[in-house]
């Protein structure tokens, strides 16, 4: 980002709400806000840091937002905030995160701080927290039985092989940015690395 001030763009289909998540967020960062589909993808671009994006919208819906931002290439952040419960269905999509609504300035910020850092790894790191951001999702969901369907199990099965080829690259990052970076997934057990100075840094892209 060059020390540009990031830019988020917030789809939502609800007027007032998209206006409210953008006054959360503009104390610290561009915001940009549409409320329908078809504005989001005339908007969002390669400048597009994160993009926060509502998933039950008429005409386009989210998931097809989505797979169009995917197919143009954009390496930009998406994390769908959304009323929709995640089922097995959100395994197969391409979102870095997935937060179910209602949501507060403080998850807000928290999330953009999280996806910009990510944005900054290489990408089997950022495979791994997308598979995490997904094991997370299904496992608050009260409409899915995790240990019955064999989606998550591949799921976990895929976080377990990347975890293993990551082992070394994990082991460059420094405590502080080891515990920021598993923050979120308390339940992921990876061993802490090994610093004598704690100024390692996170994977690079």
């Amino acid at each position: 980002m060059d020390g540009a001030t990031p830019r988020v763009l917030v789809v939502e289909d609800e007027p007032d709400l998209a206006e409210l998540y953008a006054i959360y967020l503009s104390d610290l960062y561009d915001v940009q806000t549409a409320t329908d589909g078809e504005t989001a993808l005339e908007l969002v671009d390669g400048e597009t840091d994160v993009v926060l994006l509502d998933r039950r919208m008429p005409d386009l819906t989210g998931d097809e937002v989505l797979e169009e931002i995917r197919a143009r290439g954009l390496e930009t952040q998406v994390a769908m905030i959304t009323a929709v419960e995640p089922d097995v269905d959100i395994v197969e999509m391409p979102f870095d995160d997935y937060l179910v609504k209602p949501v507060t300035k403080e998850d807000l910020h928290g999330l953009v701080e999280v996806l910009l850092r990510r944005a900054n790894y290489d990408e089997r790191s950022q495979e791994f927290f997308r598979l995490a951001s997904k094991k997370a999702a299904l496992e608050s969901s009260p409409d899915v039985s995790v240990e019955n369907e064999e989606e998550y199990r591949e799921l976990t099965e895929q976080m377990e092989s990347i975890r293993a080829e990551l082992d070394e690259t994990l082991a460059e990052l420094s405590e502080d940015d080891f515990r920021e970076a598993f923050a979120s997934f308390p339940d992921i057990e990876i061993d802490e690395p090994e610093t004598d100075d704690g100024f390692g840094s996170p994977p690079q892209s």
